[in-house]
Parts: structure tokens; sequence; C-alpha cells
């Protein structure tokens, strides 16, 4: 049982000094490393991280500024799936009401979790009346939950009140780090999530693979706040983990606008929010771990053999493009609008994307598997098919 007998030295971080949400939207428990260089090349941080050289947590990528053209297709995007995410919303707060009840404090993790956990809160509110806490917590895949963050939760609010929010879920390895790194806390390992196209967990909104637009960029859709950081020298034993504040980039952030342009459509989709999270309590809803099988098979059949390089699902296959090496893309065949900001970001890095049959997921992202700047040039463009 975590008690908070040893106080973070850090306090918490409230927006509009540390992010552009309003502050009580959400309390950052992070470190403000807005003074630091922390940025690197994509490929020099991907050498370093498959070289075993370097934690992916311990470096910044340098923040992708979208083309127009991607704009447009984030707009497009969020015009015609608003409604969509506000029922997904919808139906895990109100599960989330069903099951835990209206003591409710929500931990969203940082940094996807953040616009996901905002919305939910702002449901409750709308519905219900209830005024959340929510926060935002590191999670670092090999290195755990921020267990400073955990001791400031468990010295604030009981444990058990505590529900982990993230956007989605991929083949479950954050969801398998929260329940190994929760375990015997008294916090609930159950993770909360919009969408769940592999099967990891038991409270979501959908289990099907769509876009969520916020999926589309990085810190303009996150409050303007980086991934964050976990490195000894910047980190002390009683601190958050990091994050940078990303001020500069405040004329293209979305952060705001994506919240509204949901919060907008929650009266449209209340009955049937309701009316699913009705569904959804009376259905065997154990996790199946589809997903984690998938990438098992493709890691093989793919010849890469490290599961940590393919990335399923639409919102990772962004993350890759936007911050990784990407090699290919697979694409289940005949999908649709959903990947089209997807093929954008493909072609202008130079990535083939396979359509192929058989995929739980609307597409899977798989990251250079032996990548050396070498192997295939400074600027980071991926290998043909043909090239391999």
């Amino acid at each position: 049982m975590i008690t908070d007998t040893n106080p973070t030295t850090s306090p918490p971080l409230y927006g509009p000094a540390f992010s552009s949400y309003p502050a009580q939207d959400v309390t950052w428990l992070l470190k403000d490393l807005s003074g630091v260089a922390l940025e690197a090349p994509t490929e020099e941080r991907e050498e370093a991280v498959q070289s075993g050289g370097a934690h992916y947590a311990e470096s910044l990528p340098v923040e992708y500024q979208p083309s127009p053209e991607y704009q447009e297709l984030f707009q497009q995007a969020l015009t015609a799936s608003a409604e969509r995410i506000a029922l997904a919303v919808g139906t895990v707060a109100e599960t989330l009401l069903r099951e835990r009840g209206r003591g409710l404090v929500l931990a969203s993790l940082a940094r996807a979790g953040t616009p996901v956990g905002i919305l939910i809160r702002r449901w409750l509110g709308f519905a219900h009346g209830l005024d959340v806490p929510h926060y935002t917590v590191s999670i670092v895949r090999g290195r755990g939950i921020d267990q400073v963050a955990l001791r400031y939760l468990a010295g604030h609010h009981h444990a058990g009140d505590v529900v982990f929010v993230d956007g989605w879920t991929g083949k479950g390895a954050i969801t398998r780090e929260l329940a190994a790194a929760l375990d015997g806390t008294g916090f609930d390992p159950d993770l909360a999530v919009l969408a769940d196209p592999g099967g990891c967990v038991r409270t979501y909104g959908t289990r099907d693979d769509f876009l969520i637009p916020s999926a589309c960029l990085n810190s303009t859709v996150s409050g303007l706040i980086s991934r964050t950081v976990l490195r000894d020298d910047l980190i002390g034993p009683d601190e958050f983990h990091g994050a940078k504040f990303y001020r500069e980039l405040g004329g293209a952030d979305v952060s705001q606008a994506f919240v509204a342009a949901v919060v907008d459509r929650f009266e449209s989709v209340r009955e049937a929010a309701e009316a699913a999270a009705g569904r959804l309590a009376a259905e065997d809803r154990a996790p199946t771990w589809e997903g984690w099988a998938a990438v098992e098979r493709i890691s093989a059949e793919y010849g890469i053999d490290n599961v940590n390089l393919v990335k399923p699902g639409v919102g990772e296959t962004t993350r890759v493009m936007l911050r990784r090496v990407p090699w290919r893309v697979l694409a289940r065949r005949g999908a649709g609008t959903d990947l089209d900001h997807v093929r954008l970001l493909a072609e202008q890095r130079g990535v083939p994307v396979e359509e192929v049959d058989g995929l739980p997921y609307s597409c899977v992202g798989l990251i250079h598997p032996r990548y050396t700047r070498g192997a295939v040039g400074a600027d980071g463009t991926a290998v043909r098919a043909e090239d391999n």
C-alpha cells in the first residue's frame, strides 16, 4: 500500500503557466523541464534506442510541424468523428460511474490520455453535475509508473477511487506495464480507454480501431505538453517525471478546439451512451489479448523479432510516422478515410503501405527493425520493399 510519507519536492503544475488547458481541466503531476534542451533528431534517437545506448524516455523527438495539407486532414477527421468520439467518451464515463461510483478520481497517462481524461471529466459534469478531480501522470515502458505521482494521489485521495485513463490500446504493452506497476499498491489497474481494438482492457468505449483525431498530432492537441522524460540527472528521487511546455507552438494549438468539438456533441449522443454502457454491463468484457497475438505473428512473419517495433492500430501507427523511423505500414484491405492522414505521412516519408488481409486493426506501423543511419540514409526515409 502506497502512502504519502515521503512527499514530492516538485509541486503539481497547472495551466496556463504549464499547458494551454484551463487549470480546472487537469492537474499535471509533472516537473517542468521547459528550459532544458532535450530534443534530438529522430534518426539519432532511433539508433540510440535500438542499440541499447539510451532509453526512449531520456530525450524527446523534435516536434512534428504539420503541413497545411495535414492540418486540413486533421480538421476533416475531427468534423467526421466528433460524434463517434463523444459516444465513446460517454460510454466510458457512464460505465465508470456504474462500476466505480460518484467518487471517481481520474488519472490520465501522459500525454495521449490527457485529452481523453478532460473529456470524461467534462461528460461527468455535463451529464451528472460532478466536479471530478483529474490528474495527468507519467508511465514509461520498461520503467513503470511515476511512483512519486502515486504517492501524491494516495496522499490526497482514496486509492480505490482512482481510475487510470488512456486514449487507446495498441498491443497492450502499457496495459501490462500499468498492472505490474500497481500490483500491491491499492490502486485499481483496470485501464479505461476510448478504443480497445487489441482486446486489452475491460473498460472501453468501443473495440473498433477508428481514428481519434488527437492521435494525429503531438503537443498541439495535448495542451502543448511534450512526452514525459525520465533521466537521473534531471529528475530527483522525490520529483515527478518531467515534461516540457512548448509555449512557442501556441499559434498551432488545437487542444481546446478538439475538446470543444467533442463536447459540442455530448447532448446528441447522451441517450446512446447510456444505452451502450448498459449493454456493456451485461456483456463479458474480459480482455482477449487478440491484438498481442496478432503482433507476435506479424513480428515473426516480417522477421522483426521484437514486438516493441510493431505498433498496431491507427493511433500507434500515426505515432510511428511522427516520431520514429518507420519501415512500412500494413493497412487492412479496404480501410477507408480513417487512414488518409497515415497515407499522407507515408508518402511524405517514403514509406511503403501494404494492403493485407486478416488484421484485427485498421493498420499496423512497423518501425525499422535494425535501424542505423547508414541503413536508411541520414534523412531517415525508409527502405523500399524491393530493397529487402
